[in-house]
């Protein structure tokens, strides 16, 4: 396969946009497949920044839509499905495009899955159990003591991730980042062109703020009380999506709304900062400005030209 193109960077900085017009200009029959954690669930779109059904006539998307909120999904589903999906759109002739910020589902994706220990059934219930005693916050607090490197890149709210850490520090006394750093790759690599968008912190999270705005104006309470209604349960693995916890908790009388704004404009704050660590520590990535791409349009055709990644004469390059 490959090499695949690459679109990433933090929540907000524009990444749809980039890759629909560079599948609109580029010359090469592009696909997307999505590597937004949370787009791959049915009904979370308002708040999930889910492309349009104009944009995925325009441009194949995949991997979005394929699961109900009570499913869960990991970094290594995802890189098995992905790479299923670009096999597909290859051997079809044309060009895929991954785009999305999820840098765990990206490595997983690209650089494949490390070898890790095996779960412990009995551990898993006593964390469970303990969760819902002592509450997750108290759980969170034990992983950033016991693997403090882990702790940094999980939201203190991701029960999944925490009680995955724990489970693995509990069964092996070993923290899963040092699992990981000493078995960082998997065995089977996937070439890839990576190029990065990027804004300087303050405007970020000023549109953080606007699209958040936005969203809410566009009918993001209404969104979660029809999925309420409709069965999906505040804890369903879907509920992990930042704004749409904070919003269910509004519908159901704990807090005012604007008390869940301000929870996700901070909360999707947070999740910025943690991707861009997460990015800046990758290599060989083609970083841009969000707010030249009218004048770097340029450079990223150059740039995926000499990869073979773009044609100016309009011929799809295979």
């Amino acid at each position: 396969m490959g090499p695949v193109l690459v679109i990433l960077g933090p929540t907000a900085v524009g990444k749809t946009a980039l890759a629909l017009r560079v599948a609109d200009e580029a010359g090469c029959a592009y696909e997307i497949v999505n590597a937004d954690a949370l787009q791959v669930y049915r009904g979370f779109d308002i708040g999930t920044a889910k492309p349009t059904m104009e944009e995925r006539r325009a441009v194949p998307h995949h991997l979005i839509d394929i699961l109900d909120s009570s499913e869960r999904f990991s970094a290594g589903e995802f890189a098995r499905r992905a790479r299923a999906a670009i096999g597909d759109i290859e051997a079809r002739g044309g060009r895929a495009m991954v785009v999305g910020g999820s840098g765990l589902y990206l490595r997983a994706l690209l650089e494949g899955i490390s070898p890790m220990p095996p779960g412990d059934p009995e551990v898993r219930s006593r964390l469970r159990e303990r969760r819902a005693a002592e509450g997750l916050s108290v759980l969170y607090e034990e992983l950033r003591a016991g693997d403090p490197e882990t702790a940094g890149r999980v939201a203190p709210r991701d029960s999944q991730r925490v009680l995955r850490a724990l489970e693995v520090l509990a069964v092996t006394g070993r923290p899963l980042s040092r699992w990981i750093a000493s078995q960082p790759f998997g065995e089977s690599r996937l070439p890839a062109v990576r190029v990065g968008l990027t804004l300087p912190r303050t405007i970020l999270y000023d549109r953080i703020s606007d699209r958040v705005s936005r969203m809410i104006d566009c009918g993001w309470v209404n969104e979660v009380v029809t999925l309420l209604r409709g069965g999906a349960s505040p804890g369903h693995p879907a509920f992990q999506a930042i704004g749409y916890r904070q919003i269910a908790r509004h519908v159901q009388g704990g807090c005012t709304l604007e008390q869940a704004i301000d929870e996700t404009i901070t909360a999707t704050r947070r999740f910025a900062k943690r991707q861009w660590t997460w990015f800046r520590k990758e290599a060989d990535i083609f970083w841009l400005d969000a707010r030249d791409l009218d004048e770097r349009m340029s450079d990223i055709s150059d740039h995926l030209s000499r990869r073979r990644l773009w044609r100016r004469d309009g011929q799809a390059q295979h």
